[in-house]
């Protein structure tokens, strides 16, 4: 399968191209993705409650699921501690990525210093932007100043510390199994291509969100690199990635943080899945659960169900 290698003619920094090559990866390194096969007895099982009483009563039990991160719950209250614990955890923010406040060189100042514009095309791009009142600076500059798109965005990934990522044999419908719609559509992330089997490059238009690439790297199990895409080859790319066929998903919103707990374990509890997994993605909560055990990587569409949570409003 194709992966990235860095085009020799940039430099290894921010901002450099990445073309499309062949992969040279190690094996993952122990551990399964998620919802990944395997063998698990209906008997002798320890319920990954800590505080679970049922004692020599698991052996009289053929439960074998729900399984929820990794660990079988041996009751519905069981199921609703394991919950409540990982929700404290995610909205606590131990288990997600903190949002970037580095200090970064504005994308003008940074075009300067590499001579790819002049102080007069900066000074006007800017007089354009606050006449208009919208639109990022990057737009004014190519389509008033006719500074190349290319430049542009290869500025943005030196601001970054990212590649830019091409978009070339983009697989909207295969890759739209690894996250909702939701977050397509709203986060503008962009899944561009797997590669080994456990490398996932992530594409962004004009900003990375780390939050968004840990959320999507914790659910699926894959190691994700994210980097910039040109405008001109995100646009088509998000359009067909939203025309996908996206796994089935619900949107639950709960008055307070113990409602939210109860409503995701008692869904658990009714779907039974063979794997789950919560995670946090800014203000959403993202529950997923894998109705039958994946051979690979990529799941199954019609095997996994998506909740994506809000606890009312703040």
């Amino acid at each position: 399968m194709p992966f990235l290698s860095r085009n020799k003619s940039l430099p290894l920094t921010g901002g450099s191209q990445l073309a499309w090559a062949e992969p040279a990866l190690d094996p993952a390194p122990g551990g399964r993705l998620p919802g990944a096969a395997a063998g698990r007895s209906a008997f002798f099982e320890t319920c990954a409650n800590p505080g679970c009483a049922s004692g020599w009563l698991h052996l009289w039990r053929s439960r074998q699921a729900p399984v929820f991160e990794g660990g079988w719950s041996c009751s519905a209250r069981c199921t609703a501690s394991l919950v409540a614990a990982a929700l404290s955890r995610e909205l606590d923010g131990r288990g997600g990525a903190q949002e970037d406040h580095r200090h970064r060189i504005p994308l003008g100042l940074l075009m300067l210093e590499q001579g790819w514009l002049s102080t007069r095309q900066l000074r006007r791009a800017l007089d354009a932007q606050r006449g208009a009142g919208s639109g990022r600076l990057g737009y004014w500059l190519t389509r008033r100043e006719g500074v190349s798109e290319q430049l542009v965005t290869r500025a943005l990934g030196l601001q970054w510390s990212c590649p830019v990522l091409p978009a070339d044999f983009h697989d909207a419908e295969a890759l739209a199994v690894l996250l909702p719609r939701m977050f397509v559509e709203a986060l503008g992330a962009l899944p561009l291509r797997l590669a080994a089997g456990r490398l996932l490059y992530l594409g962004f238009e004009d900003r990375l969100d780390p939050v968004a690439a840990l959320a999507v790297e914790r659910m699926s199990g894959l190691k994700v690199e994210s980097g910039l895409v040109r405008e001109s080859l995100f646009g088509p790319a998000h359009r067909r990635m939203l025309s996908a066929r996206f796994p089935s998903a619900d949107l639950i919103e709960a008055g307070s943080e113990p409602a939210l707990a109860q409503a995701l374990a008692g869904a658990i509890e009714r779907a039974r899945p063979v794997a789950s997994r919560l995670v946090r993605v800014h203000e959403y909560l993202w529950l997923r659960m894998w109705r039958e055990a994946q051979a690979g990587p990529m799941p199954e569409r019609n095997s996994i169900q998506d909740l994506i949570c809000l606890i009312g409003a703040h």
